[in-house]
């Protein structure tokens, strides 16, 4: 389902299209809703570049909850195990 915004709502909000996919990209990683792959490719940008528009924000990198300690937990040896 495409969605459409149009040139007169992007010009009251002073964006242009890739200023748009970006923020929005930026928002939807902030909540949890992309992947950071997802976003960087939602916005039409490298890793690095997605990374430095979140640190513009103030918005964090990674999102440090139980499932990504979880996630981490997974590389981890096992107790006992060599």
């Amino acid at each position: 389902m495409p969605v459409t915004l149009s040139d007169d709502l992007l010009s009251e909000a002073g964006l242009s299209e890739p200023d748009a996919k970006l923020e929005i990209a930026c928002r939807l990683y902030d909540a949890g809703k992309l992947s950071m792959p997802q976003a960087t490719r939602w916005a039409g940008i490298t890793r690095v570049e997605f990374e430095n528009a979140l640190l513009e924000r103030n918005l964090p990198l990674i999102r440090v909850d139980a499932q990504y300690w979880e996630q981490e937990g997974e590389g981890l040896p096992k107790s006992g195990s060599e």
